[in-house]
């Protein structure tokens, strides 16, 4: 059973929980100054042990001092010595950095414009200067305005016309980022001479551009000059900036170089559902859920980057010092505001580096005033939140004051109340009479025009691009300082060329190849050519070769301009010419090649780099090293002649071999074997010889190509543009030529009735006395069975006409004298003759010429008789 406590007891409970608190606490409060006292006399310890030390250090550094000046007592003539050398001592005192002043300005030339004011720039003085005291007057706190600086003639000049917008004839020159670029590699910046205070001059955009030099205002001036004649809405801002913007420090900003692009995602085009295909499983999985994890994820990780960033900057703010005049610096930038040439957002673009900031950065500390060709404002916002806080909105008169009333920027709408005090007559006709009192046009700008013209400045580098050449010439690089010329190739060169840097096309000048070693035989990379040495790169070779490295002799005088012998330091075979010829000296003194590791061979039997000493006849090879080795075995020939002057043969003797093992108990290379390793390296030396004057050979080739090339540029035209191109015209007018003469020769064969029966022949083989009468005997057959058709048809188609009787029709004629008469019927055979007038001697026909074969009138039929005969007999024919 459960009792309740009573009041009485709950109370004397809280009291001892309390007590018990309070107990507690102050024991971990004794603790914590026990550990603090712990602490405070460990850190006194170690200061009283740094301080002895560096008394013992200071002990031993006088003692040394003190030996020398007790050993070290000058004399007066040693001083003297000591004072002459000095005095004969010359130091260069550092100049003092060029500054960009009037007095380096010849202003002798400069136009009229420059050297005095027009009456209205004198009036613009005197309503700047009255805006400026109204300024002072309501504004004591404030520093004076940025108005009417003097410029290189000492002429007082409005800023504003100071400005001259300029569009330049450059296409480069027509966004923001080149403009800002150009100005920035161009000129070269000069410091304020206070940098709390503006300048107090502010020279012409034409004279900077001619000495190359400014301060922040200059580069402003002519930034902002041609934003505007590109189109932009851009201001010159007098403001305050930071230490890092001011003196152009970059080192706390990311390098844009290291910086990666994006990469932009190409979207998989999805294939169109198939009608029949099998449709996949459904997805039960919550695609909310999905995106909220997602979003999470995101979440967390830019957190975390923020954190991260943050952290980065508080470290740099730490461990940079501090400015004693942050949020003093007078700076000078520009300003572009949105909505011309599409842009979408207000930005700042620092003239001094070309960057382009946005206006809450902390680089920008705040605005005094800003300007450009056609208004002056100035800024009335607070800038105690650096630039973050302020309002770009220049058609507010309580953010912005102007200073001159006609502004293209839009003024905020009266209020109600205003609108109503305003309604008199007598107020609009004195508002409007005040408002023609103070309005004031801008004069034109002083500056000339500004040009930027090719005059003075030096060519470095000139880069050209080519397409669809022969030789397949992609990008020529000159480098006008060291006279380097490099020629990229694309893929199709006859001689593979990828790359080509040279200072001459002359041979035995310093040059560098690079190949396709795809496309060679060989696996050739590079060739670096000088006059003494070539060296080649080599990758992929069954042999494993990597490396050769030839070094020629001085150049030997040539006799003859062959191709073989124009090379001007050729490697002659020892034993290929005779002792009289000209080139029989040796020009090639060293050979060295290295070889890549051959797994199939053991480290010590694997090459690694042979070399050949031409003129002391020596052959030195170094092998691979094992894994478990430091150095590598080393082996090296002296070989000599195969005979002495009698003839005898030299037999091979152990000191013609030095050999380093690295495990000579396991390795005894027998005398044989050394002698037949020699007698293989004699062969390598001439076949590397050989191949050392076959490249030689190669870069002449080259060369001579490569001038071919750039004597006649031939371009490559595809086959199907075929105004242009002539091989693929030639071949579509010899098309039409045959199909042409092909059409001729069938409308022919139509007509030729022995184009079937020589079709069966052979063609192109003449014709035997055989084949010509049996082509005769086929052709007459054939013309025989055709005509024979003919009659059928005609006959059939006349029984359909007239069907009847036959007999009794037609006069008869009478029959002749010299031959017999036959009586011609459908139903009987019949003969007849062909009388001497060419008349059918049918009885009752009334034909009077007759073609064989004939038909008479009668129904018989002739099919032929003796030719030549008149009165010849009929051939019998069966008309049934």
């Amino acid at each position: 059973m459960l009792v309740a406590p009573s009041w009485s007891e709950v109370g004397h409970s809280e009291c001892i929980y309390s007590s018990y608190r309070d107990l507690i606490s102050r024991q971990s409060e004794t603790q914590q100054m026990e550990v603090l006292k712990e602490k405070v006399e460990e850190e006194e310890e170690a200061e009283r042990a740094e301080q002895a030390e560096r008394a013992e250090r200071a002990k031993k550094m006088m003692r040394p001092m003190e030996v020398r000046k007790e050993d070290t007592t000058r004399t007066q003539e040693m001083l003297r010595d000591l004072e002459r050398k000095l005095s004969e001592i010359e130091v260069s005192i550092p100049e003092k950095p060029s500054t960009f002043t009037k007095d380096a300005i010849d202003t002798s030339k400069l136009p009229l414009s420059y050297q005095s004011n027009t009456p209205k720039e004198e009036h613009l003085l005197q309503v700047a200067d009255n805006f400026s005291r109204q300024y002072s007057h309501l504004c004591p706190d404030r520093v004076p305005l940025f108005l009417y600086p003097v410029n290189e003639c000492s002429v007082p000049k409005f800023v504003s016309t100071t400005i001259r917008p300029t569009l330049m004839p450059y296409p480069e020159l027509y966004n923001w980022d080149t403009c800002a670029q150009f100005v920035s590699d161009f000129l070269s910046a000069v410091p304020l001479p206070d940098p709390l205070k503006p300048p107090s001059y502010l020279y012409s955009s034409t004279t900077v551009l001619k000495y190359q030099e400014g301060n922040c205002f200059d580069f402003s001036t002519l930034l902002c000059s041609m934003l505007l004649g590109a189109g932009y809405d851009a201001y010159c801002v007098y403001g305050y900036g930071s230490q890092d913007l001011c003196h152009m420090d970059l080192t706390r900003e990311v390098c844009p170089l290291t910086v990666k692009p994006k990469e932009m995602v190409k979207e998989e085009e999805k294939a169109p559902p198939k009608k029949y295909a099998v449709k996949p499983p459904r997805d039960l999985t919550s695609r909310f859920e999905r995106e909220q994890e997602i979003k999470r994820q995101e979440g967390v990780k830019a957190e975390e980057e923020k954190r991260l960033k943050q952290g980065e900057r508080l470290a740099e703010q730490e461990s940079a010092k501090t400015d004693p005049l942050h949020g003093l610096r007078v700076h000078s930038w520009v300003l572009v505001l949105s909505g011309k040439r599409e842009v979408p957002e207000s930005f700042f673009i620092d003239p001094f580096t070309a960057r382009s900031y946005s206006t809450q950065d902390d680089h920008f500390l705040g605005i005094e005033s800003l300007w450009n060709h056609k208004n002056y404002w100035v800024n009335m916002q607070d800038c105690w939140n650096c630039c973050k806080d302020l309002v770009f909105d220049l058609g507010d008169p309580v953010r912005w004051e102007y200073l001159l009333l006609e502004t293209d920027k839009p003024l905020l709408s009266l209020t109600e109340e205003e609108d109503d005090g305003m309604n008199d007559d007598d107020d609009v006709e004195n508002l409007g009479k005040e408002d023609e009192d103070k309005s004031f046009d801008m004069p034109c700008s002083w500056v000339e025009q500004i040009e930027i013209s090719p005059e003075g400045t030096k060519i470095l580098e000139i880069k050209e691009w080519f397409q669809n050449r022969k030789d397949m010439l992609e990008l020529k690089h000159i480098n006008k300082v060291t006279g380097l010329n490099i020629d990229y190739f694309k893929p199709g060169h006859p001689q593979a060329l990828r790359a080509h840097s040279y200072t001459s096309m002359q041979p035995e000048m310093d040059r560098v190849m690079e190949f396709y070693e795809t496309a060679r035989v060989d696996g050739l990379i590079k060739r670096e050519e000088t006059p003494r040495t070539m060296t080649e790169y080599y990758q992929g070779r069954p042999d494993l070769l990597s490396y050769r490295h030839v070094n020629f002799g001085p150049r030997i005088k040539k006799l003859s301009l062959n191709s073989a012998e124009s090379n001007p330091r050729p490697v002659v075979l020892r034993h290929s010419l005779p002792t009289s010829h000209p080139t029989h000296v040796l020009a090639c003194q060293k050979i060295t090649e290295r070889f890549s590791r051959n797994p199939a061979k053991p480290a010590d039997e694997d090459v690694a780099e042979r070399v050949f000493l031409l003129l002391d006849e020596r052959i030195q090879l170094r092998y691979h090293c094992r894994e478990d080795h430091l150095t590598a075995s080393k082996r090296e020939f002296l070989w000599r002649t195969e005979g002495d002057s009698k003839g005898n043969k030299i037999i091979m003797t152990p000191d013609m071999c030095l050999s380093f093992e690295v495990e000579p108990m396991e390795h005894t290379k027998k005398l044989l074997y050394q002698y037949e390793a020699m007698m293989k390296l004699k062969n390598e030396e001439k076949l590397a010889r050989h191949q050392a004057w076959e490249s030689e050979l190669e870069v002449l080739e080259i060369l001579k190509l490569r001038e071919e090339e750039e004597a006649a540029h031939v371009l490559t035209i595809s086959i199907y543009d075929t105004k242009r191109n002539e091989k693929s015209k030639e071949y579509r007018e010899a098309m039409e030529r045959m199909m042409l003469e092909e059409h001729l020769w069938q409308a022919e064969a139509q007509l030729d009735y022995l184009a079937p029966f020589l079709a069966q022949l052979p063609p192109g083989e003449k014709l035997t006395r055989w084949q010509a009468v049996r082509l005769k005997d086929e052709c007459l057959s054939d013309f025989k069975q055709r005509l024979i058709d003919k009659a059928n048809l005609i006959q059939a188609r006349f029984e359909k006409v007239l069907p009847g009787p036959w007999q009794g029709r037609g006069p008869q004629r009478p029959q002749p004298e010299n031959g017999p008469r036959a009586v011609c019927s459908p139903s009987q055979t019949c003969e007849g003759l062909i009388g001497a007038g060419g008349g059918c001697q049918c009885l009752g026909c009334p034909d009077d010429r007759v073609v064989l074969p004939h038909t008479c009138s009668l129904g018989g039929r002739v099919d032929g008789g003796r030719e030549g005969v008149v009165g010849g007999w009929m051939e019998p024919y069966n008309s049934s």
